[in-house]
């Protein structure tokens, strides 16, 4: 073997020994927390996060809020608040890069609920 084949080889095996490991929290349909547990990030990931949407009627009579984690890149992460369809938010997405630094925690939600997040989490990103 080539000592470029063993350099490219060794080269890969380093970068795959530096992918960060999150605890993972993802939303499912049956209302709890799915597929939880660790993540191995790719190599287009570079931090760990956890994300909290704070959702409340315009007038504050009822409110929600939703947790997720897992990788991210690092460009998604800092805070957003707005108003979205007669309801107010605010989303913090907090980013760590060291193993595990991301307690995950779990969720009891409906599915409305999940994607509504979701919907809201898309839109603060695209801004």
């Amino acid at each position: 073997m080539s000592f470029l084949c063993r350099a490219i080889i060794f080269l890969g095996v380093i970068v795959a020994a530096q992918c960060l490991t999150c605890n993972l929290c993802v939303f499912g349909s049956s209302g709890t927390c799915s597929n939880k547990g660790n993540i191995t990030c790719d190599n287009r990931t570079s931090s760990c996060f956890n994300a909290q949407a704070n959702i409340t009627t315009a007038n504050a009579t009822a409110s929600l809020t939703l947790e997720t984690g897992g990788c991210v890149n690092s460009v998604v992460c800092g805070s957003s608040s707005g108003s979205i369809l007669g309801f107010d938010y605010n989303v913090s997405v907090k980013c760590c890069n060291t193993d595990l630094c991301n307690g995950a925690s779990s969720l009891q939600l409906p599915l409305i609920v999940t994607l509504c997040f979701g919907t809201l989490t898309s839109l603060w990103v695209m801004t």
